[in-house]
């Protein structure tokens, strides 16, 4: 008898017309019943029975103490197969008895042998599922299918001369585990083939399920993955709901790649002969942990909290459905496991639509930015920094985020002036969705700014704002995958915008600096015309660089690339008046009094501005500044 702990898997006893009522089952029916009873003499019916009650009653655990704590399996994997062997001869040999005599003594005993057999192999059954349970996990099943075929059944060692030996030595190319999961397998094989033609599939699957059961659950727990409600996940702070995506990213992985991947292999093989044993036998053991794995993207995604983190971890747990994909389809392809598909299908459904909703949320947040705050010194406004923070990561799900805005319609140009719109909106060659979205989240943002540039009372300042946070926008899609979606077109008619931007800067903030200076430099001019050319200049460069010293340039080129501007255009003019006339001062004390900078402490005093402050410069030139306060004073 089975052990104690087997009870509730163990089967009652079956009389014989049950046994024989389910022999349709057996590939060798056909065959056998239509055999003559002529060709079958009565010496080779009582010998197979002999043959068989001999190794079977062997191994009756309720007549024999050995067979009772020994594993049949185990001991002798060839007088295993010889087990099975005799069995299926058996199984012949009733055929054609019920088929003449269905109440013969021999049929009796043959039924009788039958019953003590299959109560044997359901004990294997169940000792090799559970004494294996390392070997038979999900990891190991899968791992042994990715580098080795599926070793075929150890009944092809049927032959007499078969050795122990040889039937181990098919195992020696593959590693001591996959060897023991591959033979593990082999066995369970051999039985459910037996079990199944017997007639006994049903007490076959009731061991298997329950066990196999028992380990894709435990492995869906062990993963983190549980039954929550939606209500539960609204109540969730976000950060321990991030947490719950990042170990459910975690584990979607574990469970497709070995949990349920190895549970399919193993499946299969077990129960190669019938398909719908096997998918009857997938289904139950897999479905629950797969619908709970598969149905939480889709809670996460409904809940109501929808801080900025939320969109990345959206598309990460949908990137990691759409890749894994053709496996789960794979995977799960019975017709009974199509409401995995389906779950699985809806959580993408669902993700998609919260991508699309956030996306409408994020544009929404800009266009409703309210504030009236002028950036000190045009310097980078936080909804600059934000939102480019926030499209340079979208870029990085740009193969994600093409499938999901594929079909969403473009958005409506008519909610901006028409002198906003540029590539690639400018052009009737086909762009991608992603890039038109993208564009136009980009646009939006450069909108606002151009209203939040006219708060500013200088208006050379406000020229400097968007100069500085259009380069900027410009750099972060330098930088990112942004590039790729917008195009070096863009990127290069933006540049041309900072440069325009930069150029009404430098025309508003320094236009009397530059007009202060003669025309003709180096023309001859009297003396009292030269100190009054003097003095207009050094009042006017004192104003506007006191002025312009509080202005901040964060990006490093374009900061250069003015200060080099109005380098260019003011100090070689100065310097050809400066040579020119300083000779008409007489003594160079004189000169003094009139002309207080040389073009070189022009140069200097260029060098320290868009820092945001005088004193914000590098160590270097804090010493020269303050000595040229001194100076100008």
């Amino acid at each position: 008898m089975p052990r104690k702990g087997m009870r509730s898997l163990c089967f009652s006893s079956r009389t014989p017309s049950f046994a024989l009522s389910r022999q349709s089952m057996s590939p060798s029916t056909t065959s056998l019943s239509s055999t003559p009873r002529r060709r079958i003499s009565e010496s080779m019916i009582e010998q197979t029975i002999d043959d068989a009650a001999t190794i079977i009653m062997k191994w009756d655990a309720d007549a024999s103490a050995y067979a009772k704590v020994t594993s049949l399996f185990y001991e002798s994997k060839k007088e295993a197969m010889q087990f099975i062997r005799s069995v299926n001869e058996l199984q012949k040999i009733m055929h054609l008895l019920v088929s003449e005599d269905s109440g013969s003594e021999k049929l009796v005993l043959a039924q009788n042998l039958m019953q003590i057999a299959m109560k044997r192999l359901q004990k294997e059954f169940y000792q090799i599922l559970s004494m294996n349970r390392a070997h038979l996990d999900p990891e190991s099943v899968s791992t042994r299918s990715s580098r080795t075929s599926a070793r075929s059944s150890l009944s092809d060692y049927d032959d007499e001369g078969s050795t122990e030996d040889e039937i181990r030595a098919a195992g020696d190319s593959i590693s001591e585990v996959e060897e023991v999961s591959s033979m593990a397998m082999s066995d369970l094989k051999s039985i459910a083939d037996c079990m199944i033609a017997s007639g006994y599939a049903k007490e076959c699957i009731h061991i298997y399920k329950i066990i196999r059961k028992s380990i894709i659950d435990e492995g869906i727990y062990k993963l983190g993955i549980e039954k929550m409600s939606s209500s539960q996940i609204n109540k969730m702070d976000w950060d321990v709901l991030d947490l719950k995506i990042q170990n459910w990213l975690e584990a979607v992985k574990v469970s497709i790649r070995t949990l349920f991947t190895g549970e399919r292999i193993l499946c299969d093989h077990v129960f190669a002969m019938s398909d719908s044993i096997r998918e009857s036998c997938f289904t139950e053991i897999s479905k629950d942990g797969a619908m709970l794995l598969f149905g939480f993207p889709e809670l996460a995604a409904k809940t109501k909290r929808s801080p900025q983190e939320k969109m990345f971890r959206v598309l990460d747990m949908y990137t990691a459905m759409s890749e894994n994909w053709q496996e789960i389809e794979t995977i799960f392809s019975f017709e009974s496991t199509s409401a995995v598909r389906s779950q699985a299908l809806n959580s993408l459904v669902r993700l998609s639509e919260s991508v699309r909703s956030l996306l409408t949320d994020f544009e929404s947040t800009i266009q409703k930015d309210s504030s009236k705050v002028m950036i000190p010194g045009g310097g980078l406004h936080s909804l600059t920094i934000y939102s480019m923070n926030y499209l340079t990561l979208l870029a990085d799900y740009s193969n994600v985020l093409t499938d999901i805005i594929s079909d969403w319609p473009p958005p409506a140009k008519s909610s901006l002036p028409k002198s906003y719109f540029d590539s690639p909106y400018s052009d009737d060659t086909p762009v991608p969705a992603i890039s038109v979205h993208i564009a136009w989240l980009i646009l939006v943002l450069l909108c606002k700014l151009d209203g939040k540039a006219k708060h500013y009372k200088d208006v050379s300042l406000s020229y400097l704002f968007l100069a500085n946070n259009l380069q900027h926008v410009i750099s972060r899609v330098r930088t990112s995958n942004l590039q790729y979606l917008l195009g070096e077109e863009w990127i290069t008619k933006h540049e041309a915008k900072v440069r325009q931007f930069a150029a009404n800067y430098e025309r508003l903030a320094w236009g009397h600096v530059f007009a202060s200076l003669p025309e003709n430099p180096t023309s001859s001019m009297s003396p009292g015309a030269a100190k009054e050319c003097f003095r207009k200049f050094n009042s006017s460069f004192d104003d506007v660089y006191w002025k312009q010293s509080s202005c901040l340039v964060p990006d490093s080129k374009l900061r250069d690339e003015i200060k080099l501007s109005i380098a260019r255009k003011l100090v070689p003019v100065y310097r050809e008046f400066y040579d020119t006339q300083k000779s008409t001062f007489g003594d160079e004390r004189t000169a003094r009094l009139f002309v207080r900078f040389s073009p070189e402490d022009l140069g200097n005093h260029l060098s320290d501005l868009f820092f945001g402050t005088v004193n914000s410069g590098s160590s270097s030139t804090s010493s020269s500044t303050s000595s040229h306060r001194r100076r100008m004073r």
